[in-house]
C-alpha cells in the first residue's frame, strides 16, 4: 500500500477485526478513521445493481464530479476492467480477503491520474458479509480537482489481504487480475493442456 490514507484505513479495519476475517459493519466508527473520511465509500454486496455506493466520502465524490451515493461502483470502470472488478468484489465479499489495486483514468485537460483502491468486506452479526469498506486514494491532488471530473477507471494490479495479512501488509506478491479470471482468491489463466 502506497498511499498513507490506505495505510491507515486498511490498519484501522485490521485491528477492528482481530483474529477474525472481517469485523462487524457496526464496529467502524467513522470518528476513530475521521483524518481518511473524504477517501472512504462503503459499497452495497448487490452484483446485480453493480455494488452501489451506500456512503461516498467527498474527496471520492469530487474527483467524479458528483455524488455517487446510489451509483454502481462497476459504471466508473472501464468496460475492459468491469469483468476483473466484479469479481474481484465477489472475491472480497465470499472469501473475506481484502485487495489493494493500482488504477489509473484521465482527468482534466486528459492528464492522466494514478490512484489506489482498496476494497475490505464488513461483517452482520449473522457472519454474512454486510458491506464493503474501501477507499480511492490518489498521491497527488490535481489542480482540476472539484472543477472537472474523472473519466473511467482503468485496473491496474491486484493484491489479496488474507486472514494472515497484518498491519504491516506486506504478504502475497502482485497479481495481475486483468488478463485472468479470479475464482476463490487465485488467479485462474486460460489455456494448458487440453
Amino acid at each position: 500500500m502506497k498511499h498513507p490514507s490506505t495505510r491507515e484505513l486498511f490498519d484501522y479495519w485490521n485491528n477492528r477485526r482481530g483474529s477474525r476475517p472481517a469485523p462487524e459493519r457496526s464496529e467502524i466508527e467513522p470518528g476513530a478513521i475521521r483524518r481518511v473520511l473524504a477517501d472512504t465509500f462503503i459499497l452495497g454486496i448487490d452484483p446485480g445493481s453493480g455494488h452501489p455506493f451506500r456512503i461516498a466520502g467527498t474527496r471520492v465524490c469530487a474527483i467524479f464530479g458528483r455524488e455517487l451515493k446510489g451509483m454502481a461502483f462497476t459504471d466508473l470502470w472501464r468496460e475492459t476492467s468491469r469483468s476483473a472488478i466484479r469479481e474481484i468484489l465477489a472475491v472480497v465479499a465470499t472469501e473475506s480477503v481484502g485487495v489493494v489495486a493500482g488504477a489509473s483514468a484521465h482527468g482534466g485537460e486528459g492528464a492522466l491520474l494514478k490512484l489506489e483502491f482498496l476494497a475490505l468486506p464488513l461483517r452482520q452479526r449473522d457472519g454474512t458479509n454486510a458491506r464493503i469498506l474501501g477507499a480511492l486514494t490518489s498521491a497527488e491532488n490535481p489542480y482540476w480537482l472539484g472543477t472537472g471530473a474523472l473519466g473511467p477507471l482503468t485496473l491496474g494490479t491486484s493484491r489479496y489481504l488474507g486472514a494472515e495479512t497484518r498491519a504491516t501488509a506486506t504478504s502475497p506478491a502482485p497479481v495481475t487480475a486483468v488478463s485472468g479470471r479470479v475464482r476463490h482468491g487465485l488467479v485462474v489463466y486460460d489455456g494448458g493442456h487440453a
